[in-house]
């Protein structure tokens, strides 16, 4: 026996070993394994003072922390490697935002998707509308030749009316080009045969304000109850555009005899329709508007509540 506490000897040992430890700890954190090395040696010379008491323990609790390869991977992990901060939120924004490139390219798509077959056929009822005008005033408006090739572009506008909207809904072809330009088209077409069949004489002007009024204003009435919902097409709005086509189709062609009396009547009916279903539309949108405000309330209370 040298009359050295073994708890002495434990501290001295524990500040040799951790002295190796530094030695052997990476380039990286040999600042952080001297400084617990410093502290390590100082805890176990503290507690070996302690130990001369007499205390069992002190040989276990005076050799401080072990400060080798495994001390320092005690100390945590990565301590060898440097920490890089995350800055929070930068991550969960990044997933939320579409990239720049992304961007345009989606736009490109949306912007090519424009050119496809029902716009097409939309474009094309646009261009007939200046065509038809000029067939059917050609010649000041009474050649039944002339008439005949009006007829021709008046029926090839309706019938792409019928195929565009259908090949739009069927092949996921909507867009918003063809949710503007199809009523303009259709109102086009429809307006400027009967302004051109009053203006020439056959048709009275107060048909062609009955029709010409009840189209604008049903336009004029979807746009003002949009904010509520959608007045959706009904059978009878169907049967009204059809039977206004046959009709005013039936006055663009040179008729006579009981084909003339029969166009008459089939106006008639077309005029019914016009009126009924206009006064049908109305009716939906002030039910709409109603739904709408009583359901904003309600959802509004709700939220107050």
């Amino acid at each position: 026996m040298t009359g050295v506490p073994a708890s002495a000897a434990g501290g001295a040992s524990g500040a040799r070993r951790a002295a190796a430890g530094a030695a052997a700890a990476p380039p990286a954190a040999s600042g952080q394994v001297s400084a617990r090395s410093a502290e390590g040696s100082a805890s176990g010379a503290g507690r070996a003072a302690t130990a001369d008491a007499g205390h069992g323990e002190a040989a276990g609790s005076g050799s401080g922390p072990d400060v080798g390869p495994a001390g320092a991977a005690a100390a945590g992990p990565g301590a060898g490697e440097p920490v890089l901060e995350e800055t929070p939120g930068v991550g969960a924004q990044d997933e939320g935002k579409t990239p720049r490139g992304k961007k345009i390219a989606a736009a490109a798509v949306n912007e090519a998707s424009v050119w496809n077959i029902a716009n097409l056929l939309t474009m094309l009822r646009l261009v007939l509308v200046p065509a038809f005008v000029a067939l059917m005033l050609a010649d000041g408006g009474y050649d039944p030749a002339w008439r005949a090739f009006a007829w021709a572009a008046f029926a090839i506008a309706m019938i792409t009316d019928l195929f565009d909207g259908h090949l739009a809904r069927t092949y996921n072809l909507v867009t918003d080009f063809g949710k503007i330009a199809d009523p303009i088209a259709d109102k086009a077409i429809m307006g400027a045969a009967l302004i051109c069949l009053s203006a020439l004489g056959d048709l009275p002007w107060w048909v062609t304000g009955v029709i010409l009024g009840r189209e604008l204003g049903i336009t004029l009435l979807r746009f003002l109850v949009i904010r509520y919902g959608v007045i959706p097409a009904s059978r009878g709005g169907k049967l009204k555009t059809l039977t206004q086509g046959v009709a005013v189709g039936m006055y663009v062609l040179a008729l006579t005899g009981w084909l003339a009396t029969l166009r008459w009547w089939v106006m008639a009916a077309a005029v019914v329709l016009t009126v009924v279903t206009g006064l049908d539309y109305v009716k939906q949108a002030i039910v709409l508007r109603r739904q709408g405000i009583a359901e904003r309330k309600a959802a509004l209370e709700e939220k107050e509540a």
